[in-house]
Order: structure tokens, then sequence, then C-alpha cells
């Protein structure tokens, strides 16, 4: 009961930060800046297949089961529809700290796509954080399939920079390991997606090919940590 009265709370709330232009989002302004890559089973060339693993990946996505939950652990309505959901998600370091924080899915994208490696279509999500959250920013999960070669892709893209939202000692533990098990997240989804997209196509359960970082770009460490989690008195 208690997740969903706090799940519940996140109705009507405000984001924690305000939405920028994506090229904004850079590690001089404060953002930590990731993308990633990973490959999964293919298809034959041409749309979607019925059954194939664009549409099995698809669904995995819309069902957060990208999600490692050991790290994080999500609740919403399931009856709500995917844009405008709101998530209550359980952050979890190394089962010493927890804490539950809300985002909010603003964008959903299915289209058609003229890209220069060729045409695709691609599905996908954005979520943005609200207020309470430890962090500050947006994050999307994207899944391609180009119709040349049948190839399925699932990308990954997250912005994102500490909120100074929270309790002291909660914030403490994420400027100290939160970034360390923000990038072990983002590998876990794309290491998951591949596994699950697999077992459900009954292909063979061999490790998935690594995922590929297209960009990492941090935030320069350069502040006192006390200046990032106790605000100066004016």
């Amino acid at each position: 009961m208690r997740a969903e009265r706090a799940l519940a709370a996140l109705h009507g709330a405000a984001l924690n930060f305000e939405p920028q232009p994506l090229e904004a989002y850079t590690p001089e302004r404060g953002w930590h800046a990731d993308a990633l890559t990973q490959r999964l089973p293919g298809e034959s060339a041409g749309d979607p297949v019925p059954g194939g693993s664009w549409q099995i990946a698809r669904r995995l996505i819309e069902d957060y089961r990208i999600a490692d939950s050991a790290i994080v652990r999500a609740v919403w309505d399931p009856h709500s529809a995917l844009e405008g959901r709101e998530m209550l998600l359980e952050l979890r370091l190394r089962r010493i700290i927890s804490v539950r924080v809300g985002v909010r899915v603003t964008r959903v994208w299915d289209e058609n796509r003229v890209l220069a490696a060729g045409s695709a279509r691609v599905f996908g999500y954005e979520y943005a954080t609200l207020q309470g959250h430890v962090e500050m920013g947006r994050m999307d999960y994207e899944l391609y399939k180009w119709r040349d070669d049948g190839a399925v892709e699932f990308r990954l893209h997250a912005h994102s920079r500490a909120s100074e939202q929270g309790r002291p000692w909660i914030r403490l533990g994420f400027r100290l390991f939160g970034r360390r098990e923000q990038v072990r997240f983002y590998l876990r989804c794309c290491e998951r997606i591949a596994l699950l997209t697999a077992r459900e196509l009954g292909v063979a359960a061999d490790p998935p090919p690594p995922a590929v970082r297209l960009n990492e770009a941090d935030v320069p460490e350069t502040a006192e940590i006390t200046e990032r989690l106790f605000r100066r008195r004016t």
C-alpha cells in the first residue's frame, strides 16, 4: 500500500529540471551524457516480422523488463497509457541504500526514419525525472529495425546530473557510488534485452554481444563534496 500511495502522489508532480534541446546537455553545463547500442537477434529484411525480434523487444521495453530489479524496481498503473505514464522507481545501491523516486514518460514515438545507414522502423519513449528525484534529467530507449538487412538494434540515451534533492546521507551515497551504478544499470539494460529477446525467440542462449558505447561524457569532478551535498546559507 505504501508503494501505491507513493505512486498516486506522483500525479501532477512537476519535473525537477527545465527540459532543454538535446545538444544543451553537455558536461560543460554539468550533465553526464551517455549513449549505448545493443545488437539483438536479426530478422529478414523489410518491415518488422510478426512475433519476431523487433516486436518482442518492443514489448519488453514497454513493460520495463529491461531493468535489472537488483538495481531498479518499478511500479506503475498497468492500465495507464505509455505516454504520460508515471512510474515509481526504487533505486537500489548494492542492498545498502534504496530510495523511491518518480519519473514520467514525456514522449513516445513509432515512426519510419531514413538515415545515412538506411531506412528503419523506430519505436521509443523518453522519461524525465520528477520533483524529489536524487537526479535530474531525461532518458530514452529506442528500438530500430533496419529494413535493408533485417538488423535489430536497441539504443539507450541518457542525460543526467545530481539534483541536490533528498536527504543528505542519500545524496552522499549517490554522490560516491551513483555514477558507477548508473552505468552498470545501462549495461544491464542492454544485456537483459538481448538475453530476454533471444529466450522468447528460442534461439541459442549464448552470451549476447557486448553493448557498444556510442557516447560517454562525464562531468569534471571539481566541486567539493560538501558543496554538492549542502547548499551554502546566504
